[in-house]
């Protein structure tokens, strides 16, 4: 009988995934940080321990959110389904619902799952000597992809003196404190009860990152 250090040798290693091209990155980039902004719906789904993205269901209480993830979706041949429910007396509220149909749920998972890594490696890993021009624009698109997913999702914290999003979510904080840098603004990350504000001051600062965050019609289509 082999030794059982030979056995677990022979084993065949999973391979990691192929890197996505720029363009699907930066939509399934988006999407994954728009689901990041949210709270995990009652349905939501683990696996194994690990995050499966909700089981391919994201809720959101703005209209232009749901909008968004539905476009991008869209651009991924991704199929969704969008669900509507109204609330409130006094107060009307209204919640957006998306969901994957369950066939298309794995491939949901894995492509945000492999987004999100690149993505943030991207942004987190600091500048590359050497790297390209196509690969510098590509990293200010990610960077400008979390903002725009933050400020469309996340929750809104504007002051006389600055522009701020409130995210329970430690790695998208990051992501947008090291998106701003790249894209030559300076962001504060502040942690408070129960989440993590990222703000920018206002002024040319605010002004940058919005128009980074802006979805133009090319983008839109």
């Amino acid at each position: 009988m082999a030794p059982e250090s030979t056995t677990l040798l022979d084993r065949p290693r999973p391979s990691s995934p192929a890197p996505l091209d720029w363009s699907t990155l930066a939509d399934a980039f988006e999407v994954a940080s728009l689901v990041r902004c949210t709270p995990p719906p009652a349905t939501g789904a683990r696996r194994m321990g690990i995050e499966t993205y909700r089981g391919g269901i994201a809720e959101f209480n703005r209209e232009h959110a749901a909008h968004r993830m539905r476009q991008l979706l869209g651009r991924l041949d991704l199929p969704v389904e969008h669900e509507l429910a109204t609330g409130g007396l006094r107060r009307r509220y209204e919640l957006h619902r998306l969901w994957v149909p369950r066939e298309h749920r794995s491939a949901y998972a894995m492509l945000l799952d492999s987004a999100w890594r690149q993505g943030r490696r991207e942004l987190l890993g600091g500048s590359v000597p050497g790297a390209s021009r196509a690969r510098q624009i590509w990293r200010s698109r990610l960077a400008s992809a979390a903002w725009r997913a933050a400020l469309l999702a996340g929750g809104r914290h504007v002051r006389r003196h600055c522009l701020g999003v409130r995210l329970a979510d430690r790695d998208l904080a990051a992501v947008l404190v090291r998106g701003a840098a790249l894209l030559e603004v300076a962001a504060t990350l502040r942690p408070g009860a129960g989440c993590f504000l990222v703000s920018v001051a206002n002024g040319p600062h605010r002004m940058r990152i919005v128009d980074s965050a802006a979805v133009s019609p090319a983008m839109a289509c």
